[in-house]
C-alpha cells in the first residue's frame, strides 16, 4: 500500500463543484455536461464519469449547483486527463460558463 500510495497508483477521484453563470441557457447546460460525459470515451486514463446537481437540505452548497466526479486509477492517470488534447479542448469551453468552481482529487479511504 505505502508503495501504491508514493507511486500515485490506486484508484483516484476528480470532484468538480461547479456554478453556472446566470446567462448560461438550459440548452448550453446540457451541451456542457455532454461533452464532459463524452470524455469517458476519448480519454483512456478516465474510467467513470459521474455527476448530479445539489439536493442538499443543509443548504451548505455556498452556491455550488452541479457535481461532476470522475474516477481514475492513478494520479499519473488525472495528468494524463488534464493533459488530454480533448479534455483541454473541452476545457476551454467549459470553463468559460463558470462563475466558480472547486476541484479536488483524493483517494478513497474505506473505514473498517
Amino acid at each position: 500500500m505505502a508503495a501504491e500510495v508514493a507511486s500515485g497508483g490506486g484508484v483516484v477521484k476528480h470532484i468538480l463543484l461547479a456554478k453556472f453563470k446566470d446567462e448560461v441557457t438550459p440548452e448550453r447546460l446540457d451541451q456542457l455536461i455532454r461533452g464532459y460525459a463524452a470524455l469517458v470515451n476519448v480519454v483512456p486514463s478516465m474510467k467513470v464519469f459521474h455527476w448530479g446537481t445539489d439536493v442538499s437540505i443543509e443548504n451548505m452548497h455556498q452556491g455550488f449547483t452541479h457535481v461532476f466526479e470522475s474516477t481514475f486509477e492513478s494520479t499519473e492517470g488525472i495528468k494524463e486527463y488534464v493533459e488530454h488534447p480533448e479534455h483541454v479542448k473541452f476545457a476551454n469551453e467549459f470553463l468559460p460558463a463558470l462563475e466558480k468552481t472547486l476541484i479536488i482529487d483524493y483517494k478513497p479511504t474505506a473505514v473498517n
